[in-house]
């Protein structure tokens, strides 16, 4: 008796969670992870910045822009450093919460795809802030900062190029396509560990829509109009 009570008792204790509750708990660590991820992404650090530094409005100075660069060229070193910044922690944050959320809610979920996923939402939050009418900034730092977290080493390759092309060129918007565009690669080679098809997508995902979103600057580029670092005027 004694023995088949034990048999059952850990047969019962070895039972793994029905497809029903895995799916709950996948879905509710998404939905959390997607409007957290979205709330930190959405902040609109420059914006705010001059907002609070300066009583202006940065979409009305210079590209209109309300990234790191835009705030450089209306001349605020100090205050482009901390949107850099500021863009860049938003995205760490964005990615460490939806891991932790994941591993929480969700552990039978590989962390990498509750990353990735938080990761492509802080993204397009930056990009489209609901706060300012979903006209946002480019991502390049935020993007940088949600990989910081879930491909460090491929992000910090990506930003030595953006480094390396910006030293040679002083064409930002050139160094952000560039550091984008070979961000998958250093991805795909310096990665490790459990990397499942949606995070690779998403990292492809991110860079394509960091490219698209340099289109116009694309066009300037081609047509010699594009404004270099340091330059007083924007073409």
């Amino acid at each position: 008796m004694s023995l088949q009570y034990e048999t059952v008792t850990h047969s019962i204790s070895g039972l793994q969670p029905r497809p029903a509750k895995l799916a709950l708990d996948m879905m509710l660590a998404s939905v959390l992870i997607v409007v957290a991820a979205y709330l930190l992404g959405s902040l609109p650090s420059g914006y705010l910045l001059i907002r609070l530094f300066r009583h202006q409005d940065i979409r009305q100075s210079g590209s209109g822009n309300i990234g790191a660069t835009n705030v450089l060229r209306s001349g605020g070193k100090g205050l482009a450093a901390a949107t850099f910044l500021m863009d860049v922690l938003k995205g760490s944050c964005a990615v460490w919460l939806g891991g932790l959320l994941g591993g929480l809610l969700a552990p039978s979920v590989a962390p990498a795809n509750m990353e990735a996923l938080a990761a492509l939402v802080a993204v397009l939050g930056h990009i489209f802030p609901v706060w300012l009418g979903f006209k946002g900034g480019k991502g390049v730092a935020t993007g940088f900062g949600v990989f910081l977290v879930a491909a460090p080493w491929a992000a910090l390759a990506a930003i030595a190029v953006f480094i390396v092309v910006l030293a040679i060129s002083r064409y930002v918007s050139l160094a952000s396509i560039l550091a984008a565009a070979s961000f998958p690669l250093f991805a795909w080679f310096l990665g490790h560990g459990n990397r499942p098809v949606f995070f690779i997508a998403v990292q492809f995902a991110v860079a394509l829509l960091l490219i698209v979103k340099h289109h116009q600057n694309i066009g300037r580029l081609l047509a010699g109009k594009e404004s270099r670092l340091g330059a007083k005027k924007i073409a």
